[in-house]
């Protein structure tokens, strides 16, 4: 029997949406308006592609998500958990209080229920205090009933997690398994502050993942859709729902790096630079072997600096409905705002009012889009200065973006893509792929399910090669949670980097395992 698969991103401005057979070929696409709730224009998304595909629903086997959904929640302030936030590190820790930095208004929201608590590791792994279980059983029934979810930061659980875990088992022992727990070694790295910012973001959205996750398989019911169910996760790979309520915060920045899978597959390149030009902004990353060249910078997020696995993708204010102001002297301003999905509503060649990046290019003739004569009154010679302006603006993120002065590959995908020409400086070749306006919703479908640790071994316990292979397997074992095959299943990278300053022989280790879902 066929097997078919639905793969939707969503953008800022447009939600695209593929059905692709079993051979990745695109059987169908559609481009829809996103809309201010985000669920509807991916329903509507859906309906329409799976109207366009005309395939059997019952061969449709396998539906992907890429969403902003947990993105908008932090940097809106909506929808978030009640949660509780333990911090295992008293007495060491008591200086700087959890949610120190994060914006007035989210510390509000989420720092209603925030315990420090005795225990936690040096940086060898020594305890610094005994762990307080007796003051862990207080606060779990002081909240019960007040959070549906915990964020546990233990001092260097990355080193030692014996703590966060058994916190974990003493709050699921009282508060059940309704309440979700959310542990620091398990997703962010060593960075205390970082760290346990990322887990409260992560337990503050745990809810808005969950309601994604019903709404979207409700959708699909809806269709005559019975389908396994997966979201894209930031560093291009594929994760199941379980996996996602669990893990939310990874979901953030899945759209750049499914662009980069989509473009990587539609060009057949393993290693370039992809430029992805969407109605609101212009985002650039780098593939290497085929996956999104991870950033080692710490991230913000919703004014909160976190430091868990990040696409290094540099995003500027450019787009296709990006707006173009004039002043009186001929100077002009290229964004950073965008009419985004009211495009067809907004801009000049459409009958609007707003004079956008798109307007500039029709004017010029370089994209064939709506009525011509709307903007054949416009200076040219203007016109050709905003348009050179623009080209400089991506020539320059690419120079930025670059780890040598040569040359390098750059493929050019997104619904914007039509905008820029055929050369680039800084770029060896510009490609330009069939289906690269839904490269995101196809990166989506294609995408391999990946699982990652990072954490600190003592190579003086089980030797250089069984600590290196122990890794391996732990990062394997990670991507099978996440919906792997099992069979299939291959290290995509690795590092590790000594540590001088630690004890016994220490060494952080990053490994990265993927491999095809697992069909059953």
């Amino acid at each position: 029997m066929p097997n078919y698969r639905i793969g939707i991103d969503v953008g800022g401005t447009h939600t695209d949406a593929v059905v692709i057979d079993e051979n990745y070929n695109v059987v169908a696409e559609v481009k829809a308006s996103t809309t201010e709730d985000v669920s509807s224009g991916i329903y509507d998304a859906l309906s329409k592609v799976v109207a366009s595909a005309n395939v059997p629903v019952n061969e449709i086997k396998h539906a992907m998500l890429g969403t902003t959904h947990c993105t908008n929640a932090i940097v809106e302030r909506k929808r978030l958990n009640n949660i509780a936030i333990v911090r295992i590190g008293a007495p060491a820790t008591l200086a700087i209080k959890p949610l120190v930095g994060v914006p007035d208004d989210l510390r509000e929201m989420l720092g209603k229920h925030v315990y420090l608590v005795r225990g936690g590791h040096e940086f060898d792994g020594r305890t610094i205090a005994e762990l307080d279980e007796e003051h862990l059983y207080k606060i779990a029934h002081e909240v019960k009933g007040k959070v549906d979810s915990v964020a546990i930061t233990s001092v260097f659980a990355p080193v030692s997690a014996d703590h966060e875990q058994r916190a974990a088992a003493i709050f699921q022992e009282v508060l059940g398994d309704e309440v979700a727990l959310s542990l620091s070694h398990e997703i962010g790295s060593v960075g205390l502050l970082e760290r346990e910012n990322a887990t409260i973001l992560n337990a503050a959205i745990v809810n808005v993942a969950r309601t994604t996750a019903s709404g979207f398989i409700n959708a699909l019911q809806k269709e005559g859709i019975h389908a396994q169910v997966f979201f894209g996760q930031n560093d291009g790979t594929l994760m199941s729902v379980e996996y996602t309520v669990k893990y939310p915060i990874l979901t953030i920045a899945c759209g750049p790096t499914n662009s980069l899978r989509g473009a990587s597959y539609l060009s057949d390149r393993a290693d370039a630079l992809v430029i992805d030009v969407g109605g609101t902004t212009t985002d650039v990353g780098v593939l290497v072997d085929s996956f999104p060249r991870q950033s080692f910078l710490a991230v913000e997020l919703g004014g909160v600096r976190t430091n868990f696995r990040m696409p290094d993708i540099t995003a500027i204010g450019l787009g296709g409905g990006t707006i173009v102001r004039i002043a009186e002297d001929e100077s002009f301003q290229i964004g950073p705002d965008s009419v985004g999905h009211k495009l067809p509503q907004k801009s000049l060649i459409f009958g609007g009012d707003t004079l956008t990046t798109t307007d500039v290019a029709v004017a010029l003739g370089i994209v064939e889009l709506g009525d011509p004569s709307k903007v054949a009154h416009l200076n040219k010679e203007l016109l050709q200065k905003i348009y050179d302006r623009m080209i400089e603006m991506v020539e320059e993120t690419i120079d930025k973006m670059k780890t040598s002065q040569e040359p390098i590959p750059v493929i050019l995908v997104g619904g914007g893509s039509v905008l820029f020409p055929g050369e680039l400086q800084g770029a060896s070749e510009v490609i330009k792929p069939t289906n690269a306006g839904v490269a995101n919703a196809i990166g989506s479908a294609i995408s391999q399910v990946s699982g990652q640790i990072e954490k600190i071994f003592s190579v003086d316990e089980l030797g250089r090669e069984k600590t290196m292979e122990l890794a391996k397997e732990l990062a394997r074992q990670e991507a099978i949670k996440a919906g792997a095959d099992p069979e299939q299943i291959y290290i995509v990278d690795f590092e590790d980097v000594p540590l001088a300053y630690l004890p016994g022989n220490a060494t952080k280790i990053r490994a990265k395992a993927a491999g095809p879902l697992f069909l059953n």
